[in-house]
């Protein structure tokens, strides 16, 4: 097991004990608990581009499709 080093401000350790205690478990185990329960809670996978943020607004706005191949709207871009 990998050993992971974290700071917690006076409060949170002293909450943290008292928890630890009263469940009879070190507070190791109740971070690891804690991590596991926050990483397997959200089974979707985390946002790769710029389209998988905004994928709920694709095709939400009316206008022209072709926009970057039809010539008519090309015409004098970059001019």
């Amino acid at each position: 097991m990998k050993t992971l080093t974290v700071k917690v401000p006076e409060e949170i350790d002293v909450k943290l004990e008292v928890v630890a205690a009263q469940r009879n478990k070190s507070k190791s185990a109740l971070i690891r608990a804690a991590i596991e329960h926050l990483l397997g809670a959200d089974e979707t996978p985390m946002p790769n581009s710029c389209l998988d943020l905004a994928r709920d607004l694709s095709g939400c706005i009316e206008g022209a499709e072709d926009l970057s191949h039809n010539e008519k709207y090309l015409r004098g871009y970059g001019q």
